[in-house]
């Protein structure tokens, strides 16, 4: 394997590493997977396990973990950038949390091993720096309005032992980052979840 394993499984306790702004994001992870249909999906990088205790506890799809980590229970240990698996083993593929973890030059080779085994969908989310600006009104027996913008503050990134780039950063624009992927999926969708400003989620097709 040419990546290494980065932190250890104690930076996944409860009050370290789940605030209120992750269990929305565990929200749109599931729901965008569930959304799918599919029969199979594979995670990579495991986390603290939720999304994979959700699928198997609850759902009938066939449920398998690769980490890079050999301490975080997954199913089988093993680097994006080489996935050990058959092509189109499963109907998606997944990496929430995980693109950043490695340096942007290795994003087109970890994004070709996501294509190389999904059938149906590759769903990622990365980290987007920047400081929101949001407005959450909620009124009686209307519906509540809700509005959030991105304040552009392009400062340097400087690689913190985890994470190598993030979007909004000097360098690292969106853009940048829509252009990789279009080289392999189309873009079915991408947000940035209202009570998690920091995770962009993008829900990808590989390109035949």
């Amino acid at each position: 394997m040419d990546t290494q394993k980065q932190v250890d499984k104690s930076v996944y306790e409860f009050f370290r590493y789940c605030g209120m702004d992750r269990w929305a994001s565990y929200h749109h992870q599931l729901s965008e997977i569930i959304g799918v249909k599919p029969a199979s999906v594979l995670e990579v990088g495991i986390g603290d396990g939720v999304v994979s205790s959700y699928l198997t506890r609850n759902t009938e799809i066939r449920y398998t973990s690769v980490d890079i980590a050999d301490d975080v229970g997954a199913d089988v240990v093993g680097s994006i950038t080489a996935l050990p698996f058959a092509d189109k083993s499963f109907d998606i593929a997944c990496a929430f949390e995980v693109l950043e973890h490695l340096p942007f030059e290795k994003l087109d080779t970890s994004l070709s091993e996501l294509v190389r085994v999904a059938k149906k969908k590759v769903l990622i989310s990365v980290p987007h720096f920047g400081p929101p600006l949001t407005f959450l009104l909620k009124l009686p027996f209307l519906p509540e309005l809700k509005f959030a913008i991105k304040v552009p503050y392009p400062i340097q990134h400087f690689f913190n032992g985890q994470h190598y780039w993030e979007l909004g950063k000097r360098g690292y624009s969106v853009q940048r980052l829509r252009n990789n992927l279009l080289k392999h999926f189309v873009i079915e969708k991408e947000y940035v979840p209202f009570e998690n400003q920091y995770h962009h989620f993008f829900v990808l097709t590989p390109k035949v």
